[in-house]
């Protein structure tokens, strides 16, 4: 249910990502979704995805991958959406809240429990709005929080998180502007001309972008949104001419060849300069996160790992480009929970490719 670079120069400015993944909300046992697949999906899987979604709109309350079959499941509530659905191919689930039930519950958390520290988004595999709370959120604010989901006739699942939701900028060596340190996620192209794009509130702080700190300019900002959005786009101005990879900082790198929107289940992979390749799963999307300094929308959960620095990282799974990294609350372990901006919306934007 969607709502509407070089690859290397000293250092790679592109960042491959590890798979990514993030914990399902808290749910009665009826819906728990089994373990998340560790298997990247098929490209018809996005194809399939994208179908539904053409097909049905806001008649499913979402998509997701079984986790023991890899197959595409999408969730209705109506007759006339289960029949729909079937003749897409997909395998079809009735759940008990539709697509304008979860959104009426987010529109809810928008307008009463605007907490900074909060994140939401949807999490087909409950048929339920799935909250996390990080540890700024004070005691007084969580029983906001809770009172809000309490009217909410069991919608919204609740879940604490450690650390801070922050817009991740300084600590990462890919690329230098203003000051700070971010990561580039992707080169793409558009009538020949070579771009990267990154993060929103990277491209926020300088006009100019260099490979190394104080190093020359090799790129110049020609957009940028942030908040509410969180991406970026810089025109290279050396005369590069970069491949369309990414780093997985283990001597290798991979292609990258097409880009989709994340499904929730499905295995992902987060690159960034801070915490090199880290692995998870998607468990929610349409995902507003408020941060500090505002708020963003339409974003994509994860449980990978990440850190400062890792921002406008990539996220991607085999050779498709998934995300934007925008920021976590950091990570415990090997469970994160790293949120991805999706980078059709920017491609889209900005009328570029991937290559």
């Amino acid at each position: 249910m969607r709502r509407n670079s070089r690859a290397r120069i000293g250092v790679s400015l592109l960042l491959v990502a590890g798979a990514l993944g993030l914990g399902a909300a808290p749910s009665t046992a009826a819906d728990t979704p089994a373990a998340a697949p560790s298997a990247i999906p098929a490209p018809s899987a996005y194809a399939l995805d994208a179908q539904v979604d053409r097909a049905l709109g806001a008649a499913t309350a979402g998509t997701y991958l079984d986790a023991k079959t890899g197959k595409l499941v999408v969730t209705v509530t109506t007759d006339r959406a289960e029949e729909q659905a079937r003749a897409t191919g997909a395998t079809v689930r009735r759940v008990a809240r539709s697509a304008a039930q979860l959104d009426a519950a987010m529109e809810t958390l928008e307008a009463e429990a605007k907490i900074t520290g909060t994140s939401w988004g949807i999490d087909p595999r409950t048929n339920r709005v799935a909250v996390e709370a990080d540890s700024s959120v004070s005691a007084r604010d969580m029983a906001r929080l809770e009172a809000v989901a309490e009217r909410l006739d069991g919608a919204v699942a609740i879940k604490r998180v450690p650390g801070e939701f922050r817009r991740e900028v300084l600590g990462g060596g890919a690329i230098y502007g203003g000051g700070s340190r971010c990561s580039a996620a992707f080169n793409v192209t558009k009538g020949g001309a070579r771009y990267f794009v990154t993060a929103g509130h990277c491209t926020n702080i300088s006009a100019n972008w260099s490979a190394s700190s104080g190093g020359s300019v090799i790129g110049v900002r020609e957009g940028t949104s942030f908040p509410t959005n969180d991406y970026g786009i810089v025109r290279y101005t050396d005369g590069s001419s970069p491949a369309g990879t990414v780093d997985l900082y283990n001597g290798s790198t991979r292609d990258i060849t097409s880009a989709a929107n994340a499904v929730v289940g499905q295995a992902i992979q987060k690159s960034g300069s801070t915490t090199k390749v880290t692995s998870g799963t998607v468990t929610a999307v349409n995902v507003t996160v408020n941060y500090g300094d505002g708020p963003v929308y339409n974003m994509v959960r994860t449980t990978a790992c990440s850190a400062g620095g890792d921002s406008g990282g990539a996220h991607f799974a085999g050779s498709v480009a998934l995300g934007i990294h925008s920021g976590s609350s950091g990570c415990s372990g090997t469970a994160g929970s790293a949120i991805h901006q999706p980078v059709t919306e920017a491609l889209s934007a900005y009328g570029v490719t991937v290559y």
